[in-house]
């Protein structure tokens, strides 16, 4: 288990990937190359999940860790979560699984999502409406959310624009509009006690996003997949002001490195009394650790 105590701040925001060439050729590898590119990234091929513990253990930084199932829309064979969750096991010290399921699975995704708590000890999960290609509040999911609310773990949506498909022929095939946060104002109404994450910085939609999370206290915000240099003025002011105690701290691993992210973190204009809230607390306490 983690020892809270050692550990500096808690990345919300991180992903489990396939090392390209270990599946069969689906044109991951491609989409995986455009991201490297969009975000300036360092690896050509993502880390494996004991790569990505040794970098967080090394800084002393728990992860949330998870994979995206998006396979019924993109025909990428997606990462086991019985799989990334037995590998996070081996490096408990440092790794917070969360799953991923296709809303689109209805019962049985919600069978899934059930087992993975009780069995597997999944402590939340992902959903990636642009790279899943449906609307957060569609009734098909609401199975599935049922279930998350009743395990009392949360669901990170991710919000906005996003590098997945970015420059490519037609977008990937990617839809953009997804992924506006208002959509989640719904399901913030209809699963009141359902802790929702929007991620990211939710260019074009940044103000709809602050507005959701103003209005209903089981909203919060992961300030992941943008260097923190480039946030948006009214978003640093909500995080320093009326949102301070539900934003949170990821990175967007690999795509965007926590060390660089942290270091403009530093030269952010945040009060010193929020920032330990940002890095660590607000996600221990919305993780019950």
């Amino acid at each position: 288990m983690i020892n809270f105590d050692d550990i500096v701040a808690i990345d919300i925001h991180t992903h489990a990937e396939e090392p390209c060439g270990t599946h069969a050729d689906d044109g991951y590898d491609d989409l995986q190359e455009a991201m490297a590119d969009y975000f300036h990234s360092p690896f050509r091929h993502p880390p494996t999940i004991p790569e990505t513990a040794a970098y967080y253990r090394e800084r002393k930084i728990a992860a949330v860790i998870f994979p995206v199932d998006a396979e019924r829309e993109t025909g990428y064979r997606r990462y086991a979560n019985e799989e990334m969750a037995e590998l996070a096991a081996d490096h408990s010290d440092i790794l917070i699984p969360f799953a991923s399921i296709d809303p689109a699975k209805g019962k049985l995704g919600a069978r899934e999502a059930r087992r993975l708590v009780e069995d597997f000890g999944i402590r939340g999960f992902k959903f990636h409406p642009t790279y899943q290609g449906f609307y957060p509040n569609d009734r098909a999911a609401y199975g599935l959310y049922e279930v998350i609310e009743e395990a009392g773990v949360p669901a990170l949506f991710h919000t906005g624009q996003t590098g997945v498909g970015a420059g490519m022929h037609g977008g990937n095939g990617m839809r953009l509009k997804y992924s506006n946060p208002m959509y989640l104002d719904d399901v913030a109404v209809d699963f009141p006690d359902l802790k929702i994450i929007l991620a990211h910085p939710s260019f074009p939609w940044q103000e709809e996003a602050l507005a959701v999370a103003t209005h209903k206290p089981n909203i919060y915000i992961d300030l992941s997949g943008w260097s923190p240099k480039y946030f948006p003025p009214i978003l640093v002011r909500y995080a320093n002001s009326l949102l301070k105690e539900r934003v949170l701290f990821g990175s967007d691993w690999p795509a965007i490195m926590p060390d660089r992210w942290l270091a403009d973190f530093e030269k952010l204009d945040i009060k010193p009394e929020v920032r330990s809230l940002i890095l660590k607390e607000n996600a221990m306490r919305l993780l019950g650790s």
